[in-house]
């Protein structure tokens, strides 16, 4: 007799004709599983158990053959607790898009670090919790908007981030709400209660700038330019003022733009508009099928990857330009090769991704990197 398994159907055919197709469209999971056969015989094998109820088509004996481990009870009680639990940080952390988590802490520690070391006189220990807690309310918010735009992508995100858990079914939609409504919030209680009116409406335009940039029937996303715009707006502009004007704040301090942030805010909105237009390199094909307008869907994955390196190159070049005409406000020493060193790379990337002919996996390759020079450029900003 030969038994055949798959994740989506059990046959077993052969001598007997008593049996016909097991169908499921359910996932699977690795369980024990025993067959018992009209003549009373058994087999113990290990298959993928599903989650939800099956259904088994028999001539005869129906009753007599059963799958012990098809059962959605059976199956959520045998799985351990702290599997379940191994599960869902694992969808939580997917969820939240590190990448982004990664740009949003550094860019807060960085200025958080700037602007103490302009002012070391001042520096309390008290000052870094309420440093930890602007931290938190970051996270919270950068983990709002993300989700939202998850539970509004999920068709796009199934062919183009099938692996976001959503999109992936490891993470239902109503948790997904509970979670970003959570995390909306948390956060605004946070800087509510730490940082004042003026930071909570910031904090707030963020939320919301976020909000119609995915959520019908606005979603701004589906305009370019609206959609960079936004963008650029939470990621460059309200991040690096609000932390920096919410520490000077906190150092009994008024507001004051000192030339490294001036510079590092200009820097970063660029760099963000940058993100904005790359992004959707890796997403071309789900953007077309849903009718989702973007540059790369209109322009096309060259002409954007070389806009995208231009425009970042322009920003290498601005930077050393300003530690040359500005050394007094700039560490020339650090500024200017370390500049012309990720620059260097970029061009390097970039030639890369040429040669490769912009396949799908050298694309995805270039968008990392651009995150990587993201990340390096608020690690030496406290130093330049």
């Amino acid at each position: 007799m030969e038994l055949s398994l798959s994740s989506s159907s059990l046959r077993v055919s052969g001598s007997s004709p008593h049996f016909r197709k097991f169908t499921t469209n359910t996932k699977c999971k690795f369980y024990n599983t025993v067959f018992k056969f009209p003549d009373n015989s058994t087999l113990t094998t290990n298959f993928y158990s599903i989650k939800r109820s099956s259904n088994v088509v028999s001539n005869k004996f129906p009753k007599q053959f059963s799958i012990t481990a098809c059962s959605q009870v059976g199956a959520a009680e045998s799985e351990p607790p702290l599997k379940k639990v191994a599960d869902f940080k694992d969808a939580f952390w997917r969820f939240l898009r590190p990448h982004t988590i990664r740009g949003t802490s550094l860019g807060s520690v960085s200025l958080v670090t700037r602007a103490l070391l302009e002012n070391p006189n001042l520096i309390k220990w008290s000052l870094l919790i309420k440093a930890f807690s602007g931290l938190i309310a970051l996270i919270c918010g950068n983990g709002y908007i993300v989700g939202i735009n998850q539970i509004y992508d999920i068709g796009i995100d199934k062919v183009n981030k099938p692996y976001l858990p959503i999109a992936a079914g490891d993470l239902s939609v109503q948790s997904a709400w509970f979670l970003v409504l959570s995390f909306a919030a948390l956060g605004v209680l946070i800087v509510a209660m730490n940082f004042g009116p003026f930071i909570t409406s910031l904090y707030c335009l963020g939320l919301f700038l976020g909000t119609i940039y995915s959520v019908p029937p606005f979603r701004m996303k589906r305009f370019p330019v609206a959609a960079f715009l936004i963008i650029a707006t939470v990621r460059g502009f309200l991040l690096n003022f609000g932390v920096y004007y919410a520490v000077r704040a906190a150092l009994g301090l008024t507001f004051q733009w000192s030339s490294p942030v001036a510079f590092i805010t200009t820097f970063v909105t660029l760099f963000a508009l940058v993100i904005a237009i790359t992004k959707d390199l890796p997403d071309v094909e789900g953007d077309r099928k849903f009718q989702i307008s973007t540059f790369a869907t209109k322009l096309g994955v060259r002409n954007i990857a070389l806009l995208g390196s231009g425009l970042l190159m322009m920003n290498y070049i601005g930077s050393i330009v300003a530690a040359f005409y500005l050394p007094q406000a700039f560490r020339s020493s650090l500024m200017i090769p370390l500049h012309t060193i990720l620059a260097s790379c970029l061009i390097f990337q970039a030639w890369v991704l040429e040669r490769a002919n912009y396949t799908q996996e050298a694309i995805a390759g270039y968008y990392r990197f651009i995150w990587n020079l993201f990340y390096a450029e608020y690690i030496i900003f406290p130093f330049i």
